[in-house]
């Protein structure tokens, strides 16, 4: 499969390109994918710039029944493009396959938003004068998106991109840039105007040259927290807008009275689905004394009974580590945690299986303290770590300890601490008898301190990036 870079609506090829691997199988290349840079990026940029104006001012109807298309194509399209987001990701068939359709429900979701973009009228302090407000939209909008989700990502942010009238050049992670192309030939044959959604593929220089284009408006992040501090700065230093998801450390509390089959559930589901690449993912779990040891131990016979392999056998449940690197990653990490005194109860081996993929087994370190490096830097892999806490006060503090501050969870059948908990755990999204991970799409997505910067994604929230408010006075 050769992809091309999309700009100004027609399909751009290169000669210097590299390989997308199957992680799953690394002797196939799923796609060779070009290498754009600077100067791709300025063409799309030229390009999404003059269709700005046509774009925003366009009917709303149009913008939503453009993306209600999109939607209903992914949807028809849903198997096959979940084939290929497991090939080239590595999440399971199932996984891959739900994800796509979260990408059309978001679509979906959007073309109704595109009619409700809504302003107010006011009653001015002075007489015979009228105010209004409306929103109308930035400009051009570049969205820079990661491998984990490579269909998701790019429709919850381009969906509202799109509605609310912007223009975009969207730059796919390098690992994953199959399954975007794809998202991006839909657009254009669901009748996306020449311009408005416009695809740069290519490595780090793509993205760079993204966020120093001073004829981009404003720039969506999703990736780790060293880029997104650099991305932060260089947006900003031009007054771009920037808004920012920079991954998690997120915590799972257990506390005595939780049912112990549901808490193990609740945590295998957090820690483990999707081979625990999710920044949702409680790659930390928090258990009260009372009910440590039993937990631990049924957490670590849970996790070694999940079949891992590769993402199209129907059998398995964790899929590979998407990359070489992050394969490494992992196991670094738990040699880190044991090294620091952290007990390994199962799992963090390499798996050799029929075909040469990036598969370890689930890995529960124990006897973990706080302020371990296990507990405070983000793996991104299926590693969970136990902490004991002798009682509730306790578990809140160390799952506030540290510097994320995305997603956070509870397991009680205490009401009173869930309130409590939901109302004190500094996370931007909390978690009472669920899983962290596993977000609706119609609601706000974000976290607080280092984990997200600027307004939050997803849902009637989207708006607040996506547009800026003008206010107008009429007098007589």
């Amino acid at each position: 499969m050769k992809l091309s870079h999309l700009i100004d609506g027609e399909w751009i090829g290169a000669d210097d390109s590299f390989a997308s691997l199957n992680p799953s199988d690394t002797d196939e290349i799923v796609a060779h994918c070009p290498k754009g840079g600077a100067t791709e990026v300025d063409a799309a940029v030229t390009a999404a710039r003059r269709a700005f104006d046509g774009w925003s001012s366009a009917s709303p109807e149009v913008r939503s029944d453009l993306l209600d298309r999109v939607a209903g194509t992914l949807t028809a399209r849903a198997a096959d493009l979940g084939e290929l987001l497991a090939r080239e990701e590595g999440k399971t068939r199932a996984e891959a396959t739900g994800e796509v359709m979260r990408a059309a429900r978001i679509f979906r979701y959007f073309a109704g938003e595109a009619l409700r973009r809504h302003g107010r009228t006011l009653e001015s302090t002075r007489p015979g004068i009228d105010v209004e407000t409306w929103r109308e939209a930035l400009g051009v909008v570049g969205l820079i998106t990661p491998w984990n989700f490579p269909i998701a990502i790019p429709a919850w942010k381009a969906a509202p991109a799109l509605a609310f009238g912007n223009t975009v050049v969207l730059k796919p992670a390098n690992l994953t840039p199959a399954v975007a192309h794809e998202l991006a030939r839909i657009i254009q044959e669901c009748g996306a105007p020449a311009g408005i959604f416009n695809m740069v593929l290519g490595q780090s220089e793509a993205g760079a040259a993204i966020v120093a284009h001073p004829g981009i408006d404003a720039v969506s992040f999703t990736g780790s927290q060293a880029v997104g501090n650099k991305v932060a700065q260089a947006a900003v230093a031009r007054g771009a807008r920037v808004q920012l998801e920079m991954g998690g450390k997120n915590p799972l509390v257990i506390l005595a009275d939780a049912d112990l089959e549901r808490a193990v559930s609740i945590a295998i589901d957090g820690g483990f689905f999707q081979t625990g690449q999710r920044c949702t993912a409680s790659s930390r779990v928090i258990v009260e004394d009372a009910i440590h040891d039993r937990f631990v131990a049924a957490l670590a016979e849970r996790a070694k009974a999940l079949k891992v392999g590769p993402a199209l056998h129907q059998t398995t449940q964790i899929g590979p580590a998407s990359s070489q690197s992050q394969f490494e990653q992992n196991l670094r990490y738990i040699g880190v945690a044991t090294a620091e005194g952290g007990r390994l109860m199962t799992g963090g081996a390499q798996l050799r299986l029929d075909t040469p993929g990036y598969f370890m087994s689930p890995a529960v370190i124990a006897d973990t303290a706080p302020d371990m490096r296990i507990n405070n830097e983000e793996v991104f892999g299926p590693v969970v770590s136990t902490i004991r806490v002798k009682d509730y006060d306790e578990a809140l503090a160390v799952a506030n300890h540290g510097a994320f501050g995305l997603s956070a969870g509870i397991v009680t059948t205490s009401l009173a601490h869930a309130r409590h908990f939901r109302r004190n755990v500094r996370a931007g999204m909390v978690m009472v008898n669920l899983p962290t991970a596993g977000v609706d799409y119609h609601v706000p997505f974000g976290g607080t301190r280092s984990s997200s910067y600027g307004p939050r994604e997803q849902g009637f929230a989207a708006i607040e990036f996506y547009t800026q408010t003008k206010t107008v006075y009429i007098g007589d």
